[in-house]
């Protein structure tokens, strides 16, 4: 794993976000294209991630005539209110735009939704309510409170685990709901 200065190890995940890893690769490909073929690369993957994600939570939301999909973390990354760059952000403006269900949000961090997610009917929910009524979760942004989760929040849900933050339940019985797409 791959560790910035003053953070956290950096790990797989729905994408990259926030203000400078999202963004410097491509100053540096743009100042040297021969030399960089690999970071222009491993960008050009990790900027499909969202749209890989979006796919498989389509997949899944078709069983339902309206499913209810909550949409876990928006921010870029884990325990903080950012949402500069979010891949997290932009999977879930795209699930909105799309009208495949009722969108929920849970991110504790924030207080209000961004205009662009209120104008699409998503709704800002906190942890409880989100499942209580969510047919798919979607899990975004490892957020202290969401791997905290245990099997029986989760057994009943279609779970679909961008960030890996539920691999410990694989060995138990929710190991066929959970489906990790990192």
């Amino acid at each position: 794993m791959t560790r910035k200065s003053g953070s956290r190890p950096l790990k797989p995940g729905p994408g990259v976000g926030g203000h400078c890893i999202a963004v410097d690769p491509w100053f540096i490909v743009d100042s040297a294209p021969e030399q960089t073929r690999l970071i222009r690369t491993a960008r050009e993957v990790n900027d499909t991630k969202p749209s890989y994600v979006v796919e498989r939570v389509r997949q899944r939301a078709d069983r339902f005539k309206n499913p209810v999909i909550a949409c876990f973390g928006l921010s870029y990354k884990a325990d903080i209110d950012d949402l500069r760059e979010s891949p997290a952000l932009s999977i879930t403006a795209t699930l909105a735009d799309a009208g495949i269900g009722e969108i929920l949000i849970v991110e504790p961090n924030i207080q209000e939704l961004p205009e662009a997610l209120k104008v699409n009917g998503a709704r800002l929910v906190d942890l409880p309510e989100a499942l209580a009524i969510a047919d798919i979760v979607v899990g975004l942004v490892d957020h202290r409170e969401f791997v905290r989760l245990s099997y029986s929040d989760l057994s009943e849900k279609i779970v679909i685990d961008a960030r890996g933050m539920w691999q410990g339940h694989r060995t138990s019985n929710l190991q066929r709901r959970v489906e990790n797409v990192v």
